[in-house]
């Protein structure tokens, strides 16, 4: 044993403690750390002994490791352990797991073809989607002086507007109405919008498997404007592929976020004003939320 490691244990430390040399990073052997690396990667904490826990912190797995090996860690040393191992404290995203890959692909696939159609059997591809803004989703990190947290007045109610819209592929352009509710008359009347938005063109439009959006009631317009209008579903569970859906997650951002509203009234003009602003510059939200797919 090396004598930094000697000395160190005459002080009655342990683990990684014992020393910041990065020549001793831990006392598990590479088999050992490879059962930590496999543990942390398969299972969760209640697989193992832990049964109230889902998530893995550095206690632990300090306590995990002394039961396992008899050795001891600090919770310092365990993070160490952790990093040296390429493990990073982030935080996940998700994923749906009813969600079909193949289709997603195949999905892919087709988009590609219905792109190389524009300018000359199709004119504009929409994205479709509903979104309930709430202010009740509102805190999230900012930035405010070390030991003055903000805080974000409410009014002990929970407010909100039920937004339907387009991102356009191409241009950038977002269309977005604000209505009372979401059912197949509210559809049926949204799509007329859209075709008298854009008078004369042949429009793809792009949009989730909801119930509203494959309605008897919106049939008999659909096949009266047929060679105007084609609906594209994507494929269930799919929201990823979705392009509106950046552009609700970056409106929630931008004027909910810490924030809450004393009335709808200022809801509804926080949202106008933001589709307003990005609609002057509608190339940067092609960048943003269009490159994707």
């Amino acid at each position: 044993m090396g004598s930094y490691v000697k000395a160190y244990r005459a002080k009655g430390l342990s683990g990684l403690e014992l020393g910041e040399s990065p020549s001793r990073p831990s006392f598990l052997t590479k088999e050992q750390e490879e059962q930590v690396r496999k543990l942390l990667v398969d299972h969760r904490p209640s697989d193992v002994g832990f049964p109230c826990e889902m998530n893995w912190t550095a206690p632990l797995l300090r306590d995990w490791i002394q039961r396992k090996f008899n050795i001891k860690y600090s919770e310092h040393g365990t993070r160490k352990l952790l990093h040296l191992l390429g493990f990073s404290f982030t935080k996940p995203t998700y994923t749906l797991a009813l969600a079909d890959s193949e289709k997603q692909e195949q999905f892919k696939q087709d988009f590609e073809t219905v792109k190389k159609l524009i300018q000359r059997e199709i004119d504009r591809i929409l994205f479709q989607d509903e979104s309930m803004i709430r202010d009740y989703q509102a805190l999230a990190h900012t930035w405010f002086p070390k030991g003055q947290q903000k805080i974000v007045p409410t009014y002990g109610k929970h407010r909100g507007v039920k937004l339907i819209g387009t991102l356009d592929y191409e241009s950038g352009e977002v269309f977005c109405i604000e209505e009372e509710q979401y059912d197949a008359n509210v559809f049926l009347a949204f799509l007329k919008q859209v075709v008298a938005r854009y008078p004369g063109e042949k429009i793809v439009m792009v949009l989730d498997n909801a119930r509203i959006h494959h309605a008897k009631l919106i049939q008999p317009f659909l096949n009266e404007h047929s060679g105007r209008l084609q609906l594209m579903f994507l494929p269930p569970y799919s929201p990823q592929l979705n392009l509106i859906e950046g552009l609700w997650g970056w409106l929630k951002k931008s004027v909910i976020h810490n924030v809450f509203y004393h009335t709808v009234a200022e809801i509804r003009t926080a949202v106008q004003n933001f589709i307003s602003e990005i609609n002057k510059t509608p190339m940067e939200t092609v960048d943003r939320l269009c490159i994707q797919i």
